[in-house]
């Protein structure tokens, strides 16, 4: 661009800015105006006040000296700042105004006469009071006036500031970290607790592993599902470190303008330079660590530029020494495969629910600051609550709590434990049903669950059996297992196929095809997707052992956006009949134990028609009695 168009240019958007600021400074102007205007319309005299203040001078000066000499005045007051004197005569009443006469220059007779008649006079002055008046007025008009200024400034030096500042770190920074939280507050993932206090010797005695020539890791990725506990794990390392601590989820990097996420890398990593040794924590490393080049259409995308920059930043042409890099997601999957690498997360830490006693351990650590009962038993909880993560648990006694409370109970006992769980669990309690055809049906439905469950030996055993509603649930049936069970046998899925197949056969069994109900559909849902697992996955069906079929079809960045099969037509028909063949075998075993049991069955949808819920263990022992009683029934009817 030549001098004369710069010059052109410069000038055209010296015109707009100045058309600008005309446009913005035009309403301050006019306040300003209006403000300076308030002095004069508060200061004067109204002339309708002046008239209004001339009506009670009903005598003349003239009239003042007659009255004065004739002894009917009371008492005046002398105002020499307004030239008035206010007249009280006498015999008038208390709430009279007194009158006012306007005074001469000067008023030595009137004096005289006053002093004479021994009348009280003396001075008055409102000059105070005006000038008060007068500085009150002044402020009034003044003080918005530059409170309204400032204001105008603030806001531009403002936006001249953010503009500048988009390529500035967020992240929250703290010389010594007071998360309040230590690695004997973390409980239940001693696995990951013993990695990362590893960590924090490396930051506190690095000569350790250095003298036989270790290197301290640069980056840690903690991997786990929500609420398994990362981010107290991070909260842990930094108040174990006592270095500098920096924080910030990834989504804080990624804005609209483009390479704002890569200046804030830089920033970042400058600032954790500055002062090593120190740590980063990502929360949420997937919201800017996604797999590059995944993207339909191509472009440049502001989340690649980012993701490179804290790829270089990590590990490298320039170092970090002293800085460790600790991050969390529960999408490992996503990640791109050069952020994984050693060198830059170095380890990779699992953080799994907890098991039994790790679910002890937490309960152990949330009941401190809980008032609990003696008579309630952790380890029962820690029992109930397979699958639970720390959140959870956290939960579940906060609830108990919360429940204590409205109950006016000093302390969290088993029920409030109990009615906990099932909210966490299934949701809040509903309206218990009325005696009804409805409410017997559910009851056979809910039975059938729990009885099938019983009587097949691989079932895990049943907990609670329960017509109050829950959620969107009429009727509830837990089953608890003994044991944690990392591994899932055959007969163990047929038999929870089987189990959940119960309620609709306890349904026609008692009521007829025509008069099943939709209850069953969840059930269904959950059955289906069982046993195709078991045809396309586990490998357990005629098909032989194979996998058809991956754990995760989503699609993901137009990675799977075409689905191909991995098997043909005829496969595929083959594994709906397996799936078909499962399903019919288990219903139909699920309505022969029914049958077989129909006595039980009728004296259990009675006791729970009237209870509303009966407890595992009564369960399990009406169960066992019939059992009996049909042994020695067969026995008595056999042939001598």
């Amino acid at each position: 661009m030549t001098n004369s168009g710069k010059k052109a240019l410069i000038k055209r958007q010296s015109s707009k800015r100045v058309a600008w600021f005309g446009a913005k400074a035009l309403p301050a102007v006019g306040i300003a105006a209006s403000l300076i205007m308030l002095p004069g319309i508060f200061g004067s005299t109204p002339v309708m006040a002046q008239k209004a203040d001339n009506s009670n001078a009903s005598l003349n000066y003239g009239d003042l000296l007659k009255k004065a000499k004739a002894g009917e005045i009371q008492k005046v007051e002398l105002d020499e700042t307004e030239q008035l004197a206010r007249v009280y005569l006498k015999g008038q009443k208390d709430n009279t105004p007194p009158q006012q006469v306007r005074l001469l220059a000067q008023n030595t007779e009137l004096i005289n006469i006053l002093k004479d008649k021994n009348v009280d006079f003396g001075e008055v002055s409102s000059a105070n009071s005006r000038a008060a008046v007068g500085l009150l007025i002044n402020l009034m008009w003044i003080l918005p006036l530059g409170a309204f200024m400032l204001l105008f400034l603030r806001r531009s030096t403002n936006a001249s500031s953010q503009a500048m500042n988009f390529g500035k770190s967020k992240a929250r920074f703290q010389m010594e970290a007071k998360t309040g939280v230590k690695f004997e507050d973390v409980a239940g993932v001693e696995e990951a607790k013993e990695e990362l206090e590893e960590v924090v010797t490396f930051l506190k005695q690095p000569e350790r592993f250095t003298a036989v020539g270790a290197r301290i890791p640069k980056g840690v990725l903690l991997i786990g599902p929500p609420g398994t506990g990362k981010t107290l794990l991070a909260k842990a390392i930094a108040g174990e470190a006592g270095v500098p601590f920096f924080s910030i989820s990834g989504s804080e990097f990624v804005e609209m303008f483009v390479g704002v996420g890569a200046s804030r890398v830089r920033d970042l990593f400058k600032k954790a330079k500055d002062n090593a040794p120190c740590l980063i924590f990502i929360d949420e490393i997937d919201a800017v660590g996604r797999q590059r080049g995944a993207g339909i259409g191509g472009g440049n995308d502001e989340r690649e530029q980012t993701l490179n920059q804290l790829l270089t930043e990590m590990d490298g042409f320039e170092g970090n020494t002293g800085i460790i890099i600790i991050a969390a997601t529960n999408r490992p999957d996503v990640l791109d495969t050069a952020l994984l690498r050693p060198g830059r997360f170095d380890r990779q830490v699992m953080v799994d629910p907890p098991d039994l006693k790790g679910r002890l351990e937490i309960l152990k650590v949330h009941a401190r600051n809980k008032k609990i009962d003696p008579s309630v038993s952790l380890e029962a909880i820690a029992r109930r609550t397979p699958g639970f993560t720390g959140a959870d648990l956290a939960n579940l006694l906060n609830e108990a709590a919360i429940l204590t409370a409205r109950r006016r109970k000093e302390a969290v006992t088993i029920l409030e434990i109990d009615a906990a769980v099932d909210r966490v669990v299934a949701g809040m309690e509903g309206t218990a049903l009325v005696d009804s055809k409805s409410k017997r049906l559910i009851a056979y439905h809910e039975v059938g669950h729990a009885l099938v469950g019983t009587l097949l030996k691989d079932h895990d055993p049943v907990q609670k059996v329960t017509l109050i509603p829950r959620g969107q649930a009429l009727g509830l049936t837990w089953f608890t297992p003994n044991e944690e069970q990392g591994l899932i046998s055959r007969s163990q899925l047929k038999s929870r196929i089987t189990a959940t197949l119960g309620g609709r056969a306890a349904e026609e069994i008692v009521f007829g095809k025509p008069e099943v109900t939709t209850g069953a559909s969840n059930d269904l849902q959950h059955v289906t997707g069982m046993a195709r697992q078991m045809v396309t996955r586990f490998g357990m069906s005629e098909l032989g052992p194979l996998s058809l079929e991956n754990q995760s079809a989503e699609v993901f960045l137009g990675r799977d956006w075409m689905n191909k099969s991995d098997y043909s037509e005829e496969i595929a028909a083959k594994i709906d009949s397996q799936v078909r063949e499962i399903v019919s075998n288990s219903y139909i075993k699920a309505k022969e134990l029914l049958q077989e049991n129909r006595v039980v069955l009728e004296r259990l949808v009675d006791l729970l028609a009237e209870q509303e819920t009966i407890e595992g263990d009564l369960f399990r022992k009406i169960v066992a009695d019939n059992a009996q009683v049909q042994v020695a029934d067969e026995q008595l009817a056999a042939p001598h």
